[in-house]
């Protein structure tokens, strides 16, 4: 399917190259991801975190400085860089073994695989963006910020 369809739900494999979801799984526009689509992308009994769940996962974890190293997949299989592997502060030490899925722009353009994932959070914030959580292999950070909904992220659901 198609990312630039501004508000059907769609998915892509990173690059459009479907070996790629296997390592990371699928980037979905944010209409997959929201409260009020009806064939939600998670399985029943299971949904996508809001920011506020989110958030808390990450006050587990300690602070937003940290949190990113502590829910990384260890070592460079997965995390690094085409100019040398890294992946800085990465413990993976509560399990959640997140990996660098990239993201789509609306535009199609394709970056960032093995370097960063992003996840989109449910429900939005306003007319045409939503909100997402991002890591990165040269931080141990996690942030979130605002993003077009046509942009392509993971999924990552939580049990109800």
């Amino acid at each position: 399917m198609n990312l630039q369809i501004l508000i059907l739900n769609a998915y892509c494999d990173y690059d459009n190259n479907p070996s790629n979801s296997d390592i990371s799984g699928r980037l979905y526009n944010w209409y997959v991801a929201s409260y009020t689509n009806l064939k939600n992308v998670c399985p029943e009994g299971w949904h996508v975190p809001s920011d506020a769940e989110w958030t808390i996962l990450i006050d587990y974890t300690g602070d937003s400085h940290i949190a990113g190293g502590k829910l990384k997949e260890t070592g460079i299989t997965h995390w690094g860089s085409p100019w040398g592997g890294y992946n800085i502060g990465a413990t993976n030490e509560t399990g959640f073994t997140a990996l660098p899925g990239g993201r789509r722009w609306g535009d199609g353009t394709f970056f960032f695989f093995g370097l960063s994932g992003y996840w989109w959070a449910s429900p939005d914030v306003g007319c045409c963006i939503a909100w997402a959580t991002g890591i990165y292999c040269e931080y141990a950070i996690i942030s979130a910020d605002y993003y077009p909904r046509t942009e392509g992220f993971s999924i990552r659901c939580l049990k109800d």
